[in-house]
């Protein structure tokens, strides 16, 4: 346990030298293969040239954890919510579609998950990753101004639970950017997945990567407390 804690102090440490740095100095690497998803994306636009959502809702957008929350609406009652998770996506996918999946919906705040693929499948870094979500808070900055962000952490999962260590050192550098900003929060959902002794629990379906409706079950709480909490910053606007 004490290694443990320790190896953990130096990624917490990593972690607020990588969010003190320069925003010029972070600078984005080029991603690995070409956007993908472009028929999901198509398909939100279709959907919202029938039925455009509200302005000033709540935006849930990033890989499948997000497309797969099929209560979301039943789970914030009290919030009118927009669903725009897409594939197994990645923090740079959700940048490169920013303009088509973010933008258009002038929301009051937006709950962003990504950065789990980034790493299993992209093989990215900490770091890049990181860089890449910075790009994602510059462009929100620019489109949407003062919105308030909330960032939920990398989740652990039974099939991925050898990148754990990597995924606590990208999440510990988001909280320290969090620590930084008026409009970014972060959520971390990790403790409510874990069992006693440290293993991800039994709320995952057979590909041992996507949660059950148990899986959800533990994140609503903490999300809607966490959106319930508020952040300093306000979307140009909306209402408080």
């Amino acid at each position: 346990m004490k290694r443990l804690i320790a190896a953990l102090a130096v990624l917490a440490a990593g972690a607020c030298a990588t969010a003190n740095r320069p925003l010029s100095e972070l600078a984005q690497t080029a991603p690995p293969v070409a956007p993908r998803f472009a028929e999901a994306i198509a398909a939100f636009e279709a959907s919202d040239k029938t039925a455009m959502p509200p302005r000033c809702a709540t935006l849930f957008v990033g890989a499948s954890s997000i497309r797969f929350w099929k209560s979301l609406k039943e789970d914030f009652p009290d919030r009118t919510v927009i669903n725009r998770g897409f594939g197994g996506s990645t923090v740079w996918e959700v940048d490169h579609y920013f303009d088509r999946v973010v933008a258009p919906y002038h929301p009051k705040e937006i709950v962003f998950y990504a950065g789990e693929n980034d790493l299993w499948i992209d093989k990215r870094t900490p770091d890049e990753i990181y860089a890449d979500f910075v790009q994602f808070m510059r462009m929100k900055e620019k489109s949407l101004g003062s919105t308030p962000v909330w960032y939920i952490s990398a989740k652990p999962s039974k099939q991925r639970f050898e990148q754990f260590a990597t995924q606590v050192d990208l999440n510990a550098k988001v909280q320290a950017l969090a620590d930084q900003r008026d409009d970014l929060a972060f959520i971390d959902i990790v403790p409510a997945m874990l069992k006693p002794d440290g293993t991800p629990k039994d709320i995952f379906v057979a590909d041992d990567l996507h949660m059950t409706p148990d899986g959800y079950a533990l994140w609503t709480p903490i999300v809607e407390a966490a959106l319930d909490a508020g952040q300093p910053a306000k979307a140009p606007g909306c209402p408080a």
